[in-house]
């Protein structure tokens, strides 16, 4: 086997483990993402509920005086 054919061979089997990586990195990132929009679902529904909470107990937090260090 000649030198560039030998060359060639590597930068085969170098690209194919890129493909690979790339590929496995495509999957987590899209994983990610689907557990990222879920948990900002999850935090915009919590809010959601404390606020509604808030409200059923007379709570107003703009109404409550400033902390003492204030």
């Amino acid at each position: 086997m000649s030198d560039i054919e030998q060359r060639l061979a590597e930068l085969e089997v170098r690209l194919t483990f890129i493909d690979d990586a790339v590929q496995a990195l495509t999957t987590v990132d899209a994983e990610q993402s689907q557990r990222i929009a879920a948990l900002e679902r999850m935090v915009r529904d919590l809010r959601s509920e404390l606020a509604t909470v808030r409200t059923g107990q007379g709570h107003d937090p703009h109404s409550e005086p400033p902390p003492p260090h204030y």
